[in-house]
């Protein structure tokens, strides 16, 4: 993967655009765009302390918003064309949302609504925990 760009957000949020594309074969490549933004997961976050435990012994006090898009089976030489077109999309739509100064603990508590659906993926993680 090569970073591509990072941008700063209204929030302090960091995002990071990652190219992950790959060639398939000579001359098809797999178009892959990949969006990281580390967020920190704050008590504040949560009006219910156990809450915030849950997601801490999850997830840790840092989780990564991650975001991919791909097309796979691009003509190689159309492969920055298509990437861009991706990257574009990406911005226009989602960055607004992103910078927005709930997005942080929104995420955060999509966290804990995660682990409620899923318990029986983390309840090793919780169960360490007491």
């Amino acid at each position: 993967m090569n970073l591509v760009e990072t941008i700063s957000l209204p929030n302090e949020l960091m995002v990071e655009i990652w190219d992950a594309s790959r060639e398939i074969a000579e001359d098809t490549t797999l178009v892959k765009l990949v969006i990281r933004m580390k967020v920190e997961i704050q008590e504040h976050y949560f009006e219910d302390p156990e809450h915030f435990r849950q997601v801490r012994s999850v997830f840790g006090t840092e989780e990564f918003y991650r975001y991919e898009k791909e097309r796979t089976f691009v003509n190689t030489v159309d492969k920055e064309k298509v990437f861009n077109e991706l990257l574009e999309d990406f911005k226009r739509v989602s960055i607004p949302y992103l910078g927005r100064p709930n997005f942080p603990e929104r995420f955060a508590k999509a966290q804990h609504v995660e682990i409620r659906k899923h318990y029986y993926k983390y309840r090793h993680l919780l169960d360490k925990e007491g």
